[in-house]
């Protein structure tokens, strides 16, 4: 996901239940085995200074933010996971309860399966439960090229989404056995979009990062937000390792630690000028301030509430997301930050495998 994330699951197949099947063996494995990177996503070269006279008192310190147009209570946004199978409709709805009670935001799984079904839209709605918060669509760039804008527009609005995700996952697609293997104008396309669709789209990767080239490529098309989805969290390569044909084990074993850290995905993003989502291998609060410190807008978790939902359900999901909240505020007191803004000014030190991936890199707009 970006951690299981908004291209996790796999939304390939054909016949009746293809999709889902392959959805809820993902949902599965990443319940159940060992899905995370062993490289890290470089948050925890982000050392930030203990104010012991912060000045402030615990009602003050507020991260709410105002972002597509919905107020959000804290910085966090639940990555979308699944949808197209019948398990994803509790999956989903549990999710979207959590985030409308506690003010946060939250993403669907991709939407190819309702391409090919229109009728499991309904396991991708969420409306009913959640009819203010922060919802993101969600489909690959491949079948976002190949939709066009108008069918495109037509899923994000099925289901009442503020924004729309087109995720980005290459490297799954090739250790898939069945994946895609034409990435060709996936970046006009996006572009399109862009341009044409009436709410924001946001460029998403799926667990590998994005360089400072492709930031500069989506600029240049006229793309505003990006949701970094780096190395360090799920990896969907090494999910795939768990599954499949020999052929798949093996790519999927020796790409499964491929990619760009979060951490300087996060910095690339904000060079490039872009509204950030840090997501991939965000799991708790000192990732998520830590992330806001280097510049992000916005944190996405998916891992952390996907097994809270399958340990507790809706009531685990809840949980998980009432101690994040409050432990951003704890941490915000502690580094003297009032709000957001104030967040973002605060002393850091970044380490020497950090600065190694940004110092490597070409100087990028402000």
């Amino acid at each position: 996901m970006s951690a299981a994330g908004e291209g996790g699951p796999d939304d390939r197949g054909s016949g009746e239940g293809g999709i889902g099947e392959r959805k809820s063996a993902h949902l599965d494995l990443c319940i159940r085995e060992d899905v995370e990177s062993r490289r890290g996503t470089l948050l925890d070269e982000v050392h930030l200074f203990h104010e012991a006279l912060p000045e402030l008192s615990w009602d003050e310190v507020d991260p709410s933010l105002e972002v597509f147009g919905r107020r959000l209570q804290a910085p966090i946004l639940i990555s979308g996971m699944s949808g197209g199978a019948e398990e994803a409709r509790e999956l989903n709805r549990a999710l979207a309860t959590a985030a409308h009670k506690l003010g946060l935001g939250m993403g669907v799984g991709s939407q190819r399966a309702m391409l090919l079904d229109p009728a499991s839209a309904d396991t991708y709605r969420v409306r009913e439960v959640a009819p203010d918060i922060l919802l993101l669509a969600n489909l690959g760039a491949v079948q976002a090229r190949d939709a066009g804008p108008a069918r495109v527009a037509r899923l994000a609005s099925e289901i009442g989404a503020d924004a729309l995700c087109i995720h980005l996952n290459p490297a799954q697609e090739l250790v898939q056995d069945e994946g895609d293997r034409d990435f060709r104008g996936c970046l006009d396309a996006i572009g399109e979009l862009a341009a044409r669709l009436p709410f924001p789209v946001i460029a998403k990767e799926t667990g590998c990062g994005l360089s400072p080239r492709t930031l500069e490529g989506l600029l240049a098309a006229g793309v505003a937000w990006v949701d970094v989805a780096g190395a360090g969290g799920t990896t969907w390569t090494g999910v795939e390792a768990l599954r499949g044909s020999r052929r798949q084990r093996a790519l999927g074993r020796a790409l499964r630690e491929w990619g760009i850290p979060t951490a300087a995905s996060v910095l690339f993003a904000r060079r490039a000028g872009l509204g950030t989502i840090a997501s991939g291998g965000i799991r708790d609060e000192n990732d998520i301030i830590r992330a806001l410190a280097l510049g992000a807008d916005l944190t996405g978790l998916a891992l952390p509430f996907l097994r809270a939902w399958s340990r507790g359900g809706a009531a685990g999901v809840m949980e998980v997301g009432q101690d994040l909240t409050e432990g951003l505020r704890a941490l915000m007191l502690l580094t003297g930050a009032r709000d957001l803004g104030a967040l973002r000014k605060i002393p850091r030190v970044l380490g020497p495998a950090l600065q190694g991936w940004v110092g490597s890199s070409a100087p990028h707009r402000a």
